[in-house]
């Protein structure tokens, strides 16, 4: 497929998969307001736990709960449960796209596991549907009947896989499939547990059986989860345009405290919101987990450098044959290094945009089709083109690149 149809494709899911997102986190973060701030009135209806009056868009709305359901079932019932699934389908197929078919770029990294491309996706896909297996048989052990202790114990196993996961990935590639495996764990929880319950209880209903109390305790805690796991899902997400913290040695660590920062965060809207206070606690801890995430940030750098070796290939190996390449290289590395080096010499960066580094020809070869993508075809890179890169110069870029096809 052609490089900019490539692009646009990917572009496109990536589109989708952030308004699906939108929509599912949305409609979540509302409900758990809106349940949390349900009052019991006098002289609720039979089944009523609690009601709301809201007003929006110049309208009022009057909203009642009922813990289990109404005596007689609306013929229209809405399930909010598409959001959930649009957004874990998009993600998928954009993690195709991106990770596993750009998996010599982005997911693997030979100085830290010199994986074939079959063998790093099927890693990946590996860890999203052990990591939901393991999560789910986690839920329905003892610990289960405790949410304090069921939820140390998912922290360590968050925490244990984003290490596990860093040390066979690229930092990019790892903290995308942590953040993966949290959005695949809260899409499995309202695909098979919180949805079949609640259809479970509806049809107990129907049937004039009264419904087993457990199947919404299940749910609740189920739901309880995704409450807590919305705000560090959302952080894994986008970290990929921070290399300070996915490129470094201590990323695991750092995801670590960004899973512990968002849920204290989202406590203190889940506490606002039930009207039991503004605990302002939970902002002093997350600015003390912030500033702990960047002080591992801050560490140099160990065994686990960021440079990557070259991928090797057909088209690499024509690339490196062409008689351009030679220009080609002293255009990238004169006009991109001083920010695109293990240590950038501009002022402000401590780490290479991107994690990418520009320092020497197999460095070149190897980002040859971001290149393309950033100076070619487009004029994003350099940046407002600070290092003053001509049409000359990109012109040749370009005739190096046709050497490829």
């Amino acid at each position: 497929m052609d490089v900019v149809a490539w692009d646009w494709l990917t572009f496109a899911m990536r589109w989708f998969h952030v308004i699906a997102g939108i929509a599912w986190i949305g409609s979540s973060f509302y409900f758990i307001a809106l349940d949390l701030g349900l009052r019991r009135p006098d002289g609720a209806p039979t089944g009523v736990s609690g009601e709301a009056w809201q007003v929006h868009g110049g309208g009022f709305y009057h909203i009642q709960k009922y813990m289990v359901a109404p005596d007689k079932l609306p013929k229209e019932l809405t399930w909010f449960k598409w959001e959930a699934y649009a957004t874990w389908i998009s993600g998928f197929f954009l993690l195709i796209l991106v990770y596993y078919a750009g998996a010599e770029l982005y997911l693997i990294d030979r100085t830290i596991m010199d994986l074939p491309v079959w063998a790093a996706v099927a890693i990946g896909l590996a860890s999203l549907g052990l990591g939901w297996l393991a999560y789910d048989l986690l839920c329905r052990t003892p610990l289960g009947n405790n949410d304090a202790a069921l939820g140390a114990a998912l922290l360590i196993f968050l925490v244990a896989a984003g290490w596990l996961l860093s040390h066979l990935f690229s930092g990019r590639g790892a903290m995308l499939h942590l953040g993966a495996l949290i959005g695949t764990m809260m899409v499995g929880n309202v695909f098979f547990v919180i949805i079949p319950n609640q259809k479970r209880v509806v049809a107990d209903l129907i049937a004039g059986k009264d419904p087993d109390p457990e199947l919404g305790r299940q749910a609740k805690q189920r739901s309880l989860h995704n409450n807590y796991l919305t705000l560090p899902v959302l952080f894994l997400m986008l970290v990929i345009h921070l290399p300070l913290a996915f490129a470094t040695q201590w990323n695991w660590a750092i995801a670590g405290l960004v899973i512990v920062m968002g849920a204290v965060i989202r406590h203190f809207f889940n506490e606002m919101h039930a009207g039991r206070g503004m605990p302002l606690w939970t902002w002093a801890a997350a600015a003390v987990l912030f500033v702990g995430a960047m002080w591992l940030s801050a560490l140099p750098p160990g065994a686990q450098g960021a440079h990557q070796a070259a991928a090797a290939g057909p088209r690499t190996a024509a690339l490196a044959a062409s008689p351009h390449f030679a220009e080609a290289e002293s255009i990238v590395i004169g006009r991109c290094a001083m920010c695109h080096a293990e240590t950038p010499a501009w002022n402000g960066l401590r780490r290479p945009p991107g994690n990418v580094v520009l320092e020497g020809p197999e460095d070149v070869l190897r980002h040859a089709r971001a290149i393309e993508m950033q100076t070619v075809r487009s004029h994003a890179m350099p940046p407002g083109n600070v290092s003053h890169m001509s049409e000359d110069e990109r012109r040749l870029l370009a005739a190096w690149l046709a050497d490829a096809r």
